[in-house]
């Protein structure tokens, strides 16, 4: 079995240091880098998250690298929420992070909630961004428009009873993005996927599965 490296962070950034957590491991050359966004900061969102923790394990098991950080003014980052705008700063933070950590390597960017906004609309931006994951979408209140002209491997999972991201709404989004892009709808699934979240680890890491080749034996993971 790979051999599991877990570090705790801080990295510097566009409001003071970011408190953050990589997860590595000993074997293979992954395909990727990942970060994860956590979400709404005024709602108890923090890099721990139930989802934000799916997510990273289903990454790591696949032999991925995955940073997690707080935003500016949660847990030990400094700095004050910035309504969305100084957040995408952060996320930049942390993209160059990995990418001098891991030169070379493409990143993928993983966002749930209020992190999925944050994640996609900087990852289609940011040409270190190969690939996409959207988690969660509060597609009710926030617009996805930018997917619009996002030519990025793209892969949506919802809860299809999630009540910050209607069906009727995030099905509207998905279909105005440019491909190529994926959506799961988890049926009965609330906003976060209670009760449901090894399903979110498993559409994750078919899609990785069908995108890349496992670098990795399945490797041990932080407990929650």
């Amino acid at each position: 079995m790979a051999e599991v490296f877990h570090r705790s962070l801080l990295l510097a950034g566009p409001a003071g240091r970011l408190e953050a957590l990589l997860w590595t491991t000993s074997v293979g050359e992954p395909p990727l880098a990942a970060v994860v966004c956590h979400p709404h900061p005024l709602f108890g969102g923090t890099m721990h998250n139930k989802v934000v923790f799916q997510a990273a394990k289903a990454l790591h098991r696949f032999g991925i690298p995955v940073l997690r950080f707080n935003f500016r003014g949660v847990g030990l980052s400094e700095g004050v929420h910035d309504k969305g705008r100084g957040e995408q700063d952060d996320l930049r933070a942390a993209i160059d992070y990995l990418a001098a950590d891991f030169p070379g390597r493409p990143i993928l960017v993983v966002g749930f909630s209020f992190g999925s906004v944050v994640g996609l609309r900087v990852g289609c931006e940011d040409a270190r961004a190969r690939e996409l994951i959207g988690l969660g979408l509060p597609a009710d209140y926030s617009k996805f428009d930018f997917l619009e002209t996002c030519a990025k491997p793209k892969l949506i999972v919802q809860g299809g009873s999630d009540k910050f991201g209607s069906r009727e709404n995030v099905k509207s989004v998905f279909a105005a993005m440019s491909e190529p892009k994926r959506l799961v709808i988890v049926e009965g699934a609330d906003h976060f996927f209670a009760g449901q979240l090894e399903k979110v680890g498993a559409a994750i890491s078919e899609w990785l599965a069908e995108r890349h080749s496992r670098s990795a034996t399945a490797t041990g993971s932080e407990n929650s």
